[in-house]
């Protein structure tokens, strides 16, 4: 960990320094303002005369709210700003393009049968990020700009995948497949990509940033992406924690309170985070539109100004019309969603972007559905093992009592299961390879291949699913609710084919690894689409990215994997006893806007949970905290009512 502070300004990250084209990635969780940063930097170099372009891979857009024109999936020109020009890259037809470029080549030199099985691995969720990586590298190739700035780097995940295989002629030479296609189909690639990777490696040419929030678990968050970037030969550069609240509107302890933490952790991070510049923007009272805000945000960020924050501005929302909030929730619909249907298992998934309190939701929830008498587990695939943290208990590899009746918990070990899962895939190859006595394959290259081919991220994520698949199978418990559920992305790499010939891929291995694995998965997929045993439900805050981001993996989840949710959490609400001026007014009126808007998109119940001045750690905390939130609050007295009728 690092102990030495910044040492370098922000403008020094991000300023062109020499005559070839410069990048700047920004990267960061939904909701965190790295479009905001993205649009004020991309501003503020064209105003000082460099010819910027602005490229966004976000998959919830919104470039055209933040400069108030439409700009899309070609490049524009901002309309009032010499110099600068933009790009939202649309993430559905930039992974339909690169199939088709995959699939034309091949269609003279394959049969019908061949085809479809070409364009059932190309269905792989992977192919998502590669098609995105090759949107980065045609960008990357632009000597007409000064600079390109984009909005969402390549995350370790991601260039992980590039790297796989290594080695490509070989693969190529035995016509396999990988997690991201036929291997023949990267080969043309292949130089592209290196470049790539080399470009993004080259600290000269190339910064990485990183936007967070003033919280621990987003410094957190940062900082295990930053480790996973800095094994990959990536340097994260400039840190800018987004949002804290301005002394000026903190007027009472509660916010006072909320103020100091948010200045530990700012404290907190120039101490620890290995970073060579930082800067900090603070929390306005409406969303940053429009190129005032823009340029008051670039001018403190990189010329050192102070922050313009007029706390008695109305924004663009009419308080006047503000949504009952009232309305908006059904208690008693949510806690349906919650109990175990005819004496079955109820399995309960609470997923969500990082730092939208996820960890902390599911604990609750689990705390009070023991509270009313269900034998509930709560198991985390958290890499952070925050959920430790929460009930301030030992949490372990297996289900464990925890300080509450019928509560226990447990922690997936990331790395021993996945080194459970390698050892089961190569023991499974070995002994299929070891029945064929006239193969022509290489047995010790394709084990060797399989090897390298479980590096990949892809391992990662089947081996957590191998882990989280054996919990459908705990006896005694009621309810069983993972913190962080397994994404569309996982799910569907289950679909991959397990009939591609050659080189088997990762979905391949997986169904085949057990003679029984197969069905398995089907049967938990089964009962996650079944809406009388599982849900499903989204946590966000009623900001646009993260209700997007939300919006964006329900529909992935319904439409990829049949798996509809069942209702989703709006966390971190403001107090309406706090905070009265005209800064927080804005600020409700702004999150009840985004309230009605989260009921119309997602059409499903809406349990609300309000922000507290400090995050609740504890049993005693966890329940007083679920008496606050509607569908938890609700869930002791409709027990003990069931019970008394009995």
């Amino acid at each position: 960990m690092a102990t030495t502070q910044p040492t370098t300004d922000a403008r020094e990250i991000v300023e062109p320094s020499g005559e070839d084209t410069e990048f700047v990635f920004f990267s960061g969780k939904g909701g965190v303002g790295k479009s905001t940063v993205s649009c004020a930097t991309a501003t503020w170099l064209a105003d000082n005369d460099y010819n910027t372009l602005l490229v966004t891979t976000d998959p919830a857009p919104n470039l055209s709210d933040i400069f108030g024109q439409e700009i899309g999936h070609e490049v524009t020109g901002i309309n009032d700003i010499d110099n600068l020009s933009a790009i939202e890259i649309d993430p559905d037809e930039a992974a339909e393009e690169y199939r088709q470029e995959t699939i034309e080549p091949m269609r003279e030199l394959l049969d019908d049968e061949q085809i479809q099985a070409v364009e059932e691995q190309l269905n792989s969720p992977c192919v998502e990020e590669i098609a995105a990586f090759d949107n980065f590298v045609d960008f990357m190739d632009s000597p007409a700009y000064d600079v390109v700035v984009f909005d969402t780097a390549p995350t370790g995940h991601t260039i992980r995948l590039m790297e796989l295989p290594s080695d490509w002629n070989a693969e190529l030479e035995k016509g396999g497949s990988t997690c991201i296609g036929p291997a023949a189909s990267m080969e043309e690639r292949k130089q592209d990509y290196e470049r790539a990777i080399d470009t993004l490696q080259d600290s000269e040419q190339t910064s990485f940033a990183f936007v967070g929030k003033p919280e621990d678990s987003s410094i957190d968050e940062i900082q295990r992406s930053a480790s996973d970037l800095g094994e990959l030969g990536i340097e994260s550069q400039l840190l800018i924690i987004n949002g804290y609240l301005p002394e000026s509107v903190c007027e009472d302890p509660f916010f006072e309170g909320k103020r100091e933490d948010e200045q530990a952790v700012i404290k907190r991070a120039r101490e620890e985070f290995d970073a060579e510049a930082m800067a900090t923007y603070p929390l306005q009272p409406g969303e940053i539109a429009g190129l005032d805000l823009l340029a008051d945000v670039g001018g403190v960020l990189y010329d050192g100004d102070e922050a313009t924050v007029d706390v008695g501005a109305a924004t663009n929302v009419d308080t006047d019309e503000a949504i009952d909030f009232d309305s908006l929730t059904d208690p008693d619909a949510v806690t349906e969603k919650l109990q175990p249907v005819d004496g079955e298992t109820r399995y309960l998934f609470f997923t969500g972007k990082g730092g939208v309190g996820k960890s902390t939701i599911a604990a609750t929830s689990a705390t009070k559905l023991a509270e009313a008498g269900y034998e509930t587990l709560v198991v985390t695939t958290d890499p952070a093992a925050h959920l430790e943290d929460i009930f301030g208990e030992p949490v372990g590899h297996d289900p464990t009592s925890v300080s509450q009746a019928n509560l226990d918990a447990a922690r997936i070990d990331q790395e021993k299961a996945l080194e459970e899962y390698r050892q089961q895939v190569l023991d499974h190859v070995t002994e299929m390879y070891a029945e064929k006595e006239d193969t022509e394959i290489d047995v010790d290259a394709a084990i060797a291949n399989v090897e390298e081919e479980l590096e990949s991220p892809c391992a990662e994520e089947m081996a957590a699913l191998e882990k989280f698949v054996g919990y459908f199978d705990e006896d005694g418990y009621d309810i069983v609710v993972f913190d962080t559920a397994p994404t569309g992305h996982t799910l569907r790499l289950l679909e991959l084919p397990s009939d591609w010939k050659g080189f088997m891929d990762l979905g391949s291995l997986t169904k085949g690894a057990a003679p029984a694995k197969g069905d398995q998965y089907d049967n938990v997929i089964e009962t996650m689409q079944n809406p009388d045993k599982s849900s499903f439900a989204f946590v966000m805050y009623p900001e646009y990215t993260p209700m997007m981001e939300a919006h964006r993996a329900a529909e992935d989840l319904k439409d990829q994997v049949g798996i509809e949710t069942a209702f989703v959490v709006a966390n971190y609400l403001l107090p309406e006893e706090y905070g009265d001026n005209a800064f927080f007014a804005n600020r409700r009126a702004q999150q009840q806007q985004y309230l009605g808007e989260i009921k119309d998109r997602f059409e499903t119940p809406l349990m609300c949970a309000p922000l507290r001045q400090d995050e609740p750690i504890g049993l005693a905390e966890l329940s007083a905290f679920g008496d606050a939130v509607s569908g938890l609050a609700e869930l002791t007295d409709k027990q003990t009512a069931e019970v008394s009728q009995q």
